[in-house]
């Protein structure tokens, strides 16, 4: 497999992957689509934890295959006296490292901020973990879902008269992963661009969820609310639901300003209730949320998915259907926009991916190879990059440390 970097916004950037599982290697799989030169690095024997999480086609792990993509895979034993050479001589070619480890396995490894900065004086640090690296719960083991249940995202997730919800994928890892490839960048900028230093980032999945509810932050300090469970509903916005369809389908709606509204009642038939006292305003329609839904529903439920997704359209209602992901693949706005991309993999062939997203007009990101076997890399890594020889690796292997 080729591993040409192409012409990209990061260009020039390497980035040492040493993190596992998820919200970590997510952050440098983003910067990866970009053209950085990700170098993704495995124990030799565990491999990372990916590789057995989620479903797999034959041996071949595809959650590995998205968030690994762009990257080159090496294995390295970090707790290997002879692994932490080759770390640290792998540092001083890096701009960042990326890990998320709990807080002192870096340093029992040697391999803390202050022995990285030995070999590269500058050098970024991205720290991922799910409660940050100081405070009473730094060193408790945690993932995404727990982050996701301590940030408050699942206490307002679900049924009013329901349990609390958590997403049915790693909500709270993609979160982090994106905060901290923000991070990453705005420490890259700071260094290169500003003649900045190099420093660390305490990126903790909890809080980089937390800060999607900021305004409930808010809410609380100066109302004293708490806000519960709303379903579908948003406190202080109505209409908002997925409303079934007479086929079994759900329409989205979110009647976000007044004139949307307006559009929603004219499309149902019933102009007149924007002169309603119920829903005049968007005070009293939350305050009638469930009439306004009786009304909504009732209409729409009458209806197929495309009826009304046609009517809709045709009123310039701003609505969706609720799509599963095969709708997805199939529907003509991401067919049109190349939003899923074929990608040419050497274990499973032709593989639809998405398109790096977001979409820059002068360097778009590119999908050049899906996640690979472990260890592929690993030799011509050594060799190109550190100049090592054939025996210096072979020993290297001999003793475990690759």
């Amino acid at each position: 497999m080729e591993h040409d970097v192409p012409k990209g916004a990061l260009e020039g950037v390497r980035i040492l992957d040493l993190a596992t599982m998820a919200a970590g290697p997510w952050a440098a799989s983003y910067l990866a689509d970009w053209g950085a030169d990700v170098i993704k690095v495995e124990h030799p024997v565990q491999g990372d934890h990916l590789r057995r999480w989620g479903r797999s086609k034959g041996d071949v792990p595809l959650f590995w295959k998205s968030i690994s993509r762009n990257k080159r895979v090496m294995t390295i034993d970090l707790s290997h006296p002879e692994g932490r050479e080759v770390v640290l001589d792998l540092v001083r070619t890096c701009d960042a490292v990326v890990e998320n480890f709990r807080p002192g396995v870096l340093e029992r490894w040697r391999l803390g901020y202050e022995d990285l900065c030995g070999a590269k004086e500058d050098i970024i640090l991205l720290r991922t973990t799910a409660f940050g690296q100081t405070g009473p719960y730094a060193r408790r083991p945690g993932f995404g879902t727990l982050a996701e249940a301590m940030s408050g995202l699942a206490h307002l997730t679900g049924e009013p008269d329901g349990p609390p919800t958590l997403a049915a994928y790693p909500l709270a890892d993609g979160v982090a992963g994106l905060s901290g490839a923000m991070a990453l960048l705005a420490a890259l900028y700071h260094r290169d661009a500003l003649g900045g230093t190099g420093q660390v980032i305490d990126n903790a999945i909890s809080e980089a969820n937390l800060r999607l509810i900021e305004y409930i932050v808010l809410e609380h300090d100066q109302l004293g609310l708490v806000p519960g469970r709303q379903g579908n509903r948003l406190p202080g916005l109505a209409p908002r639901n997925a409303y079934p369809t007479s086929d079994g389908g759900h329409i989205a709606i979110s009647g976000g300003t007044e004139s949307t509204v307006a559009r929603i009642f004219e499309a149902i038939g019933r102009a007149e209730l924007i002169d309603d006292p119920r829903f005049a305003t968007a005070a009293v329609r939350v305050a009638n949320v469930d009439a306004l839904d009786a009304i909504i529903g009732g209409w729409i439920v009458e209806r197929t998915t495309d009826e009304v997704v046609e009517i809709f359209d045709r009123l310039d209602v701003a609505a969706a259907p609720v799509a599963d992901i095969a709708q997805v693949f199939s529907n003509p706005h991401y067919r049109a926009r190349e939003t899923i991309m074929e990608v040419e993999d050497d274990e499973l062939g032709p593989v639809r991916t998405l398109t790096p997203h977001p979409r820059l007009s002068a360097t778009p990101g590119r999908v050049r190879w899906l996640g690979a076997p472990k260890g592929q890399d690993t030799d011509s890594i050594l060799r190109e990059i550190l100049g090592y020889d054939p025996d210096r690796v072979a020993e290297l292997r001999k003793s475990g440390a690759i």
